[in-house]
């Protein structure tokens, strides 16, 4: 099944027209189909829109939000609903081409987990638009190490099972293929048409370059030092002992080869603010190592992402992931309570001096 995802805010004049122009391209690549319309608290008539659309249409699904959370919410929540193997992301302004859909497919067919929109023309005020979004992906592809013409473009095709454990904050939708890229999948790019906005406004200026940056450092962190911060904040404690060690030095050579006291140089100072300075860093690491192991342990999380198996059963691929086996030990710790307790009654109906294990429950195995 393909499930298009389709973030809506304050476009009532080109839900229908895009409606209009999907429904022949689904029905033509001759696969099952959704269309997941996310109303990011829209304040025109779209959510109006939306639920006609959806009472004529079965195969249309509308989420509506309380308010509006931004692009990269609403995106994540038609990622969360999605039934499709297949999801397809698409701006409801009218300025992807649905037309573009049958080759995003043909290129998912070809092996690739992931393909991306490029568009090579863009229609949008150069100022305002283009020349934000061509310093964006300068900066993300310098950043990541991986390089695309157009992380901005929300035409995008993804296997489910490469972004169902993504999880998306702040303006990081446009991230997901770098995640993709990091967890081992194959990311390819194709040129898509794009036209200029006919209804609406854009929500978007030179003000995103900022949150791209501020949120692309997020990124980086989170790729190379989630599972090991110690290495971040330890090599800044270490450069600030030797700081601080070469600060003392030269004070005391200064002190006793050239008679100079410590109160006539701020080395002393230095001394004590990089001595402070690797002590903290060095605290933070060890704080990030124990909140790094609380976010895995508490919640079962591996450090490692499974791509398929060979002879393997079922039963003991379930068997071997952490979450099963802590269903199972919640599942005994549910159950201990009434067996001790059915254990207690039987005693009453028990023949005098005869007595009935308290272990009982423990033969009752999962």
């Amino acid at each position: 099944m393909i499930s298009l995802n389709i973030p809506i805010f304050n476009e009532e004049e080109n839900i229908v027209p895009l409606y209009e122009k999907l429904l022949p391209v689904l029905i033509g690549t001759g696969r099952p189909w959704e269309i997941i319309f996310v109303n990011d608290g829209s304040t025109d008539r779209s959510a109006s829109v939306l639920d006609r659309l959806a009472k004529q249409d079965s195969q249309v699904l509308v989420l509506h939000f309380r308010r509006n959370y931004g692009q990269t919410a609403a995106m994540m929540a038609g990622f969360d609903f999605a039934r499709g193997e297949v999801i397809i992301p698409i701006d409801g302004d009218m300025q992807n081409d649905p037309k573009d859909i049958p080759n995003l497919l043909a290129r998912l067919d070809e092996g690739y987990d992931v393909v991306s929109g490029w568009r090579k023309s863009r229609k949008d005020h150069r100022l305002m638009r283009t020349l934000p979004s061509v310093i964006a992906n300068k900066l993300i592809s310098i950043i990541s190490g991986v390089h695309m013409h157009d992380y901005g473009c929300t035409l995008k095709a993804y296997r489910k099972d490469i972004i169902k454990g993504v999880k998306l904050y702040g303006e990081m939708h446009r991230f997901v293929p770098i995640y993709a890229t990091w967890m081992g999948a194959r990311v390819t790019e194709i040129p898509v048409a794009h036209y200029p906005r006919v209804f609406g406004k854009s929500k978007y200026g030179m003000g995103r370059v900022v949150k791209v940056i501020l949120d692309m450092t997020v990124i980086k962190f989170l790729s190379d030092y989630t599972e090991k911060p110690m290495h971040l904040f330890g090599s800044f404690g270490l450069i600030s002992f030797l700081l601080s060690g070469g600060f003392l030095g030269w004070a005391l050579y200064l002190k006793f080869a050239m008679g100079t006291s410590f109160v006539q140089t701020p080395l002393p100072l230095l001394v004590a603010m990089t001595t402070l300075t690797g002590i903290t860093c060095m605290l933070m690491g060890l704080l990030a190592e124990l909140s790094t192991r609380t976010y895995h342990e508490s919640q079962n999380k591996t450090v490692y992402s499974i791509k398929e198996t060979r002879s393997l059963s079922d039963l003991e691929l379930y068997d071997s992931f952490p979450s099963s086996k802590r269903l199972k030990n919640d599942c005994h710790a549910l159950i201990r309570p009434f067996m001790e307790r059915f254990s207690t009654l039987m005693r009453l109906f028990l023949p005098f001096g005869q007595s009935y294990p308290a272990s009982t429950w423990s033969r009752f195995k999962l």
